[in-house]
């Protein structure tokens, strides 16, 4: 028998269609085997598409990530795209609370057309990036580099915004010269009016080539930035093809407040 699942494509970080991170989103009726999972999550080829399931307690659900390549504990898009589907289908409901496969409970609450989330802080530490990978990224010089054990991202700080935007990697160089982390997350301080800091996440090891605008990462980009700039509420923009923009605040040593818009560009139904 024919299984359909109600699934949905979003566009999170943006006030615009188009625009933003594209996010697939599956409202289960029924447990998925992760290889189901898996193969839809190739199949919308996006960078990561989440499956939510309903949990018996009021407004609470489950959510996996998948990329096209493998399982993501934790993504921040997706995350947003799935909170902006549950609240169109009910329009009444203010407040969701996600549980993801590593028993986080992630609060999302909406005001107008703003969702919040609140995610997890981490920490980084000093870790030099190969010379290599540097090279492969088109970069010469850094101010600095730190390694997040939780994401397993590997940061990278460069002194100019415009080197930022310009970067045009070699993918199958950057994935050689490197074995053991999931992603490349390069950030600098923006110029642009109204942000604090700028950034690009180039992801082969693990999804796509780069992701567009990254929530995850702002769970390790956040503290770093402000601790640099000594500032708790901040305005961050992701200079990817797309663009990309949220407002992060951390709320104590522990939890941050992302805040930004979403986009619902396509409803459809899907047969397994």
């Amino acid at each position: 028998m024919t299984e359909r699942i109600e699934t949905y494509i979003v566009d999170s970080f943006t006030d615009k269609p188009f625009k933003g991170n594209p996010a697939g989103v599956c409202i289960l009726n029924n447990t998925l085997l992760n290889e189901q999972m898996q193969l839809i999550a190739k199949e919308l080829g996006l960078s990561e598409t989440a499956f939510i399931n309903k949990i018996e307690e009021q407004n609470k659900y489950s959510i996996r990530y998948f990329s096209p390549i493998m399982e993501i504990p934790l993504c921040g898009h997706a995350t947003m795209a799935a909170a902006k589907v549950l609240f169109e289908i009910f329009p009444e409901m203010e407040k969701i609370h996600f549980e993801n496969i590593q028993g986080l409970d992630l609060l999302i609450k909406k005001s107008g057309a703003t969702i919040e989330m609140e995610f997890p802080v981490f920490d980084t530490v000093p870790q030099n990036a190969p010379e290599e990978l540097l090279k492969a990224l088109g970069i010469k010089e850094i101010v600095n580099s730190e390694f997040n054990q939780e994401t397993n991202i590997l940061l990278i700080e460069i002194e100019s915004d415009k080197l930022l935007q310009s970067l045009s990697p070699d993918f199958e160089k950057l994935k050689q010269s490197h074995n053991s982390i999931n992603g490349v997350l390069v950030t600098t301080i923006s110029q642009r009016n109204g942000y604090d800091f700028e950034s690009r996440y180039f992801w082969p090891w693990s999804g796509t080539n780069e992701d567009p605008v990254t929530g995850g990462t702002h769970t390790f980009l956040s503290k770093y930035w402000s601790t640099r700039l000594n500032k708790k509420k901040m305005n961050s923009y992701q200079c990817s093809e797309r663009t990309g923009f949220m407002e992060v605040e951390l709320i104590s040593d522990k939890k941050l407040t992302i805040k930004s818009e979403a986009q619902i560009v396509l409803k459809g139904e899907l047969r397994i």
